[in-house]
């Protein structure tokens, strides 16, 4: 340490052993106490003073590389300012060594300490040192009267000096037991909020089956409650992050945060702990890291910087392990150094989640590859819609969200030799692969029966009727059939039939919205043989008929009808919107997709 006093020969003291001790260095810590004034110790030195009538009094703690004063009086500067010393001005360090009280009439006689530099820096001349212990009967400092000039220490004043060593060691003590409780009291909390947390990450892993929001619902659980920020890094096939989503607790650096996990993805050099983990499935614990961990780890230059702005101190990484004990991926948490450093509870906990997080990641990914497959099915279910030139034909189909089934719903569109367009649409009830082939059955059906007949449409769905239950096909389902008869100039005529059906809509130019009500008729296939009824509409030039299934009206929260009425203020005014835009508007307008949803909309031209 510098001070500004002139150099000198005199060789170095070795600090005592004992002070290194960790036992004896923990209780020190555990006092709180540290190189700032606190009035109880304040006092004590004041009462030495007072009382043996010296200048200088101290209650002196010392640690493996210095002492500091609590409790200090009479300090000349810089010293009562800094409220500590190096070992090489300290008499308390042989108290501490030889766990006794040291009584030295004149330090520059005692061969032990006359070369001590606080005998010129200080004017320690004449020294009283009594031991200041934790309830093992550890020395953590000294209690001590220091005078400018020889002095023989009366047995009066040893005593009074001892007295209050043994007051001065109690509070101390109070101080490490207060210390011991606060610190049960916060792992009590610690433990409590780990618990907590545990919980609240399987609630959050199950709450989705998609794997970027799994992870990043994952990571917003852990930031700050156990790290600063972190990192979740998937793998792809070559065992390489394919996927990084990072977050850390300041807003402010989100954009740090990020651009970190983007580098990581290409970034990791073979000494990254990251890559350890992901390569050996083993955790990784740095209770202690620098920004040197990080160079060492990573091939981008500019991480090293980004890590010095978003704070490292300590860090652990952990596996996310699936089926099997396959590793998937890594969780990070790294801390700053505001923040206590991880420890063996912490990896216990990232551990526990890492294995949580790693069934729901295999879920996720199992989820989506048959969400794909189910997709893939029920779009190649799905016809080619024919090109008529005095109309337009658009549909749409959206499956309904988080759910891997295929669905009953479908929509078909042909043309008849005559040059008749049939439409038609239905919902076969159940969202598995059951109804996905009923679909197809019953899509079949209709253009079986309905191909090159000229039959009203209400007589070719009462003939599908027979068909359903001649071929004992075990469903319920609703459709609505619909013929055009084009017209090369004017008005073209619409007949139709409903089978159980939400009704079909008519957008009229200057964007009036009708509703094609008609007298309620049974599901197909339900009925007793009875002849079902047609109704007739037309289409004039930009004219546009919308076809639809319940899954653009229904909701859990409201009835049928109030749907179709919103479904009919929300098409008023859309005449003049191009149709594949009309479809995709009706399609975003769906904000919670309990149901697979099909659309198929005809504008005359």
């Amino acid at each position: 340490m510098t001070d500004g006093s002139p150099a000198t020969a005199r060789p170095p003291i070795a600090p005592p052993s004992v002070l290194g001790d960790p036992a004896r260095l923990r209780a020190l810590a555990d006092t709180g106490l540290g190189a700032a004034p606190d009035e109880a110790f304040d006092r004590f030195a004041r009462l030495v003073s007072d009382l043996l009538d010296v200048p200088v009094a101290l209650v002196s703690l010392v640690s493996a590389d210095r002492q500091f004063f609590p409790g200090a009086v009479g300090l000349p500067q810089p010293w009562s300012e800094r409220r500590q010393t190096p070992l090489s001005h300290s008499f308390c360090q042989h108290v501490v060594d030889l766990e006794a009280p040291m009584v030295l009439p004149d330090t520059r006689l005692h061969p032990r300490v006359r070369h001590n530099l606080a005998v010129d820096d200080l004017g320690v001349v004449a020294y009283a040192g009594m031991p200041l212990t934790d309830l093992s009967g550890r020395v953590l400092g000294s209690l001590c009267a220091i005078d400018s000039k020889p002095r023989d220490w009366s047995g009066a004043q040893l005593r009074t000096l001892a007295d209050l060593a043994a007051a001065c060691s109690s509070e101390l003590r109070l101080r490490i037991a207060l210390d011991g409780a606060q610190e049960a009291q916060r792992r009590a909390v610690q433990a409590h909020e780990r618990l907590e947390l545990l919980a609240g990450v399987s609630e959050t892993l199950a709450g989705t089956l998609d794997v970027t929001t799994t992870l990043r619902r994952l990571a917003a659980a852990m930031v700050p409650l156990l790290a600063d920020w972190c990192l979740l890094t998937l793998i792809g096939p070559t065992g390489l992050p394919r996927e990084v989503v990072s977050v850390h607790r300041d807003p402010a650096r989100t954009a740090d945060v990020d651009r970190f996990g983007e580098l990581l993805r290409t970034g990791l050099s073979p000494e990254s702990v990251i890559r350890a983990v992901l390569r050996t499935g083993q955790p990784q614990l740095g209770s202690v890291a620098s920004l040197a961990d990080v160079a060492r780890g990573t091939t981008h230059p500019e991480m090293p910087t980004i890590a010095s702005r978003l704070g490292i101190a300590s860090y652990l990484s952990v596996p996310v392990r699936g089926v099997g004990g396959t590793v998937l991926g890594a969780i990070t948490l790294v801390n700053g150094g505001q923040r206590q450093p991880f420890d063996d509870r912490d990896l216990l906990t990232a551990v526990d989640i890492g294995r949580r997080a790693g069934q729901a990641v295999g879920n996720s990914s199992m989820y989506g590859e048959q969400r794909h497959v189910a997709e893939v099915l029920q779009h190649s279910m799905l016809p080619r819609l024919p090109v008529v030139a005095q109309l337009e034909l658009t549909a749409r189909y959206q499956p309904a969200a988080d759910r891997v089934q295929v669905g009953g719903d479908w929509y078909d569109a042909f043309v008849q030799p005559g040059g008749d367009v049939i439409a038609a649409i239905g919902d076969v009830a159940g969202h598995d692969i059951e109804a996905a082939a009923t679909m197809g059955q019953l899509r079949n059906l209709v253009r079986g029966n309905a191909f090159s007949r000229p039959d009203e449409v209400g007589a070719l769905l009462s003939n599908l009727d027979d068909a359903i239950r001649g071929l004992r096909l075990a469903t319920a389902a609703t459709a609505t059939l619909v013929r055009i008869r084009p017209q090369r100039a004017g008005v073209h005529e619409v007949t139709w039939s409903n089978a159980g059906h939400p009704p079909a809509l008519v957008v009229r130019v200057g964007g009036a919205v009708e509703v094609l009500v008609a007298t309620p008729e049974p599901l197909l296939g339900l009925a007793r043989r009875s002849p079902r009824s047609s109704q007739s509409t037309s289409l004039a030039t930009g004219d546009t008929l919308l076809l639809y299934t319940d899954g653009l009206i229904e909701r859990r929260d409201r009835s049928i009808d109030d749907g179709l009425v919103e479904l009919a203020g929300r098409l008023a005014g859309t005449d003049t919107l191009p149709l594949s835009e009309l479809c995709d508007l009706l399609l975003a307008s769906i904000h919670h997709r309990e149901d697979d949803t099909a659309l198929l909309a005809v504008r005359a031209r």
